[in-house]
């Protein structure tokens, strides 16, 4: 394995373990983090219960760090990693502010296995490539990858 697929599999996993500080603050279990290269620059949990606002989740509240500390060509380099595959809202957040590469842990259609109809989660559909594609700038993605780590994070959250 070469030097960058190390670096992605490793900040995945610090992804899931945001992920797994997020639900014991009391959260839903989802994590994000940014990364250039081998050093991690910002991390993000979910905050939808302790700040009583359904879009802060982890890649959402980490796009909204990243735009305040980072310029937008420094966003242009780095790589997102997240424990869950991003929903529609956070895709768009990260389109929006220029990220271009994703990596995700859980894939959206394994978390809607997992949280079936759980009215804390109503799963859309519609998988983060999906609405990157609609776009005018490309956004590669990786995923879904450590997928047996990133749905143990949830295991037991939802039902």
């Amino acid at each position: 394995m070469d030097e960058a697929a190390e670096d992605d599999l490793r900040h995945l996993a610090t992804a899931i373990e945001v992920a797994g500080r997020a639900r014991a603050h009391g959260n839903h279990p989802f994590g994000a983090l940014l990364a250039a290269g081998g050093d991690v620059l910002l991390e993000a949990e979910n905050t939808v219960i302790t700040g009583r606002d359904r879009t802060r989740h982890a890649e959402s509240n980490l796009v909204s760090l990243a735009e305040s500390e980072l310029t937008p060509e420094h966003l242009a380099a780095v790589t997102l990693y997240t424990s869950t595959e991003p929903c529609a809202m956070c895709a768009g957040a990260i389109y929006w502010c220029g990220i271009t590469r994703v990596v995700y842990g859980l894939a959206e259609a394994g978390l809607l296995e997992l949280t079936g109809s759980s009215p804390a989660n109503p799963t859309l559909a519609l998988p983060c490539r999906e609405v990157f594609a609609r776009g005018q700038r490309e956004v590669v993605v990786l995923g879904p990858l450590l997928t047996g780590a990133a749905r143990a994070v949830h295991e037991g959250f939802w039902r």
